[in-house]
């Protein structure tokens, strides 16, 4: 006795239920491939569009970083100036900010001893005030007394030395005490009216 089971039904591949007949336009190219150019704008906008769109990244603990001179502007030259190809006129800054700005300079280009600046961009103290001079802030004057402002609170605070470039220099110093020791001079010049 033989046994004959039923045969399963033939059901159409699912890879060819999903399939539409393709149709095909002519590629029309003119002088200028203007049609080359219409399909391809067809392609692209027969595209979906993205989910979302990246935004540029805020941390929620602080603030983007900032150039060293971002609440000052930048010193500009004016038509005399560039006419008779002289450079900008210095900014008048007081002795408290220039304190500020060579802390900000120092922040962003890196700290040094031993030197007024390297290849690597670093700079010391009076690296610093100098660069801040050279970029259009202050004047010789301006950068003459934050130094003093510097001496002043370096011997008031019980560390004698003969110039700040002195204490930059000293092995025991770090770039935390030439920033602390800016803050103490600016907040000294600020309360001086200088």
């Amino acid at each position: 006795m033989r046994l004959t089971l039923p045969s399963p039904p033939t059901r159409p591949e699912p890879a060819l239920l999903n399939r539409r007949p393709l149709t095909r336009r002519p590629l029309t190219i003119s002088a200028d491939d203007s049609g080359l150019v219409a399909e391809i704008e067809a392609y692209l906008a027969s595209l979906p569009d993205p989910a979302r769109r990246p935004a540029p990244y805020v941390c929620p603990y602080g603030r983007t970083l900032q150039p060293w001179n971002a609440e000052y502007p930048l010193p500009g030259r004016t038509l005399w100036d560039r006419l008779t190809r002289r450079p900008a006129r210095p900014l008048p800054v007081s002795a408290a900010q220039h304190l500020r700005l060579t802390s900000r300079f120092l922040t962003q280009h890196g700290w040094l001893q031993g030197a007024m600046w390297d290849q690597a961009g670093r700079v010391c103290l009076l690296g610093a005030q100098a660069a801040v001079l050279a970029h259009g802030y202050g004047s010789p004057s301006t950068v003459q007394t934050a130094r003093v402002q510097v001496m002043e609170v370096l011997h008031a605070t019980g560390r004698p030395v003969s110039s700040p470039d002195e204490y930059n220099d000293r092995p025991s110093t770090r770039q935390s005490d030439i920033h602390r020791l800016l803050e103490q001079a600016a907040l000294r010049a600020r309360s001086l009216g200088l």
